[in-house]
């Protein structure tokens, strides 16, 4: 009924207000469990996709958004859990990797649609990066679910990192054909099958976002990003320092 209440309340203004495109319903089955496999680009990705399906989709969420005290972690809580998000808590990689995929295991096993992002967090530039294999794949041949690739098209433009108001744009969804792995089921212990499943999915998100593909993690690409920022601003402080030096060697002079 949350549920409901929040897809109304949330996905009808979304759609009225930035008139989503989207390509492929018909590759979403009536019925029966399904994960849908996304590119991430923003933080709207979750509102938008659920938003343009007639079906609930349950994606998993920091599990800090459900347990901040006060009122407005009150609200924030009520919030994602409106609009289909589980908490899992990600402190530790390998427990958060086991939650997740339990997580997931849970709500496939209800016959629902369980949404996941391979990349295991957003693009930092709007690249597609290496996709994790151990939620993915490992619920994937667990569940014996099918994988629907997802691409979530020019999300990243509507808010880009640091826009406090949203710029009303178009942003597409391009829904991919359901990709059947039972021909791995009974190796998902493998890691060389996690790799191959999830290398798959990946390039099928490609083919859909037209996205330039990097193959590196995007949590590696961000600490990359974040250690060449602090280099940067060091050399920029360095050199005000010798500048700052050198005026005042002019004025003795």
């Amino acid at each position: 009924m949350l549920y409901g209440t929040m897809k109304v309340a949330i996905g009808g203004p979304l759609k009225v207000a930035f008139r989503p495109w989207v390509e492929g319903l018909e590759n979403i089955p009536a019925t029966g469990p399904a994960i849908l496999a996304s590119n991430h680009l923003s933080f709207s990705d979750s509102f938008f996709l659920p938003a343009v399906l007639d079906r609930k989709v349950t994606f998993i969420a920091k599990a800090e958004y459900f347990t901040t005290p006060g009122v407005k972690g009150r609200l924030t809580a009520a919030f994602f859990k409106g609009v289909g998000q589980l908490p899992v808590d990600r402190s530790g990689a390998r427990g958060a990797g086991e939650a997740a995929v339990k997580s997931g295991l849970e709500v496939l096993e209800r016959g629902e649609l369980f949404g996941i992002y391979p990349e295991g967090t957003r693009s930092p530039d709007g690249r597609l990066y290496r996709g994790k294999p151990g939620g993915l794949a490992r619920v994937a041949l667990a569940s014996g679910a099918p994988v629907i690739p997802v691409a979530m098209i020019d999300t990243e433009k509507i808010q880009p990192p640091g826009k406090v108001v949203p710029k009303l744009m178009r942003p597409g969804i391009r829904i991919g054909r359901p990709l059947d792995f039972s021909r791995y089921q009974g190796l998902e212990h493998d890691r060389f099958v996690l790799r191959a499943l999830t290398d798959e999915v990946m390039y099928e998100i490609m083919k859909l976002s037209g996205q330039e593909y990097v193959d590196i993690y995007a949590t590696a690409a961000k600490r990359q990003l974040a250690e060449a920022a602090k280099t940067a601003k060091k050399d920029l402080r360095d050199q005000r320092d010798q500048n700052d030096t050198a005026d005042g060697r002019g004025t003795q002079a």
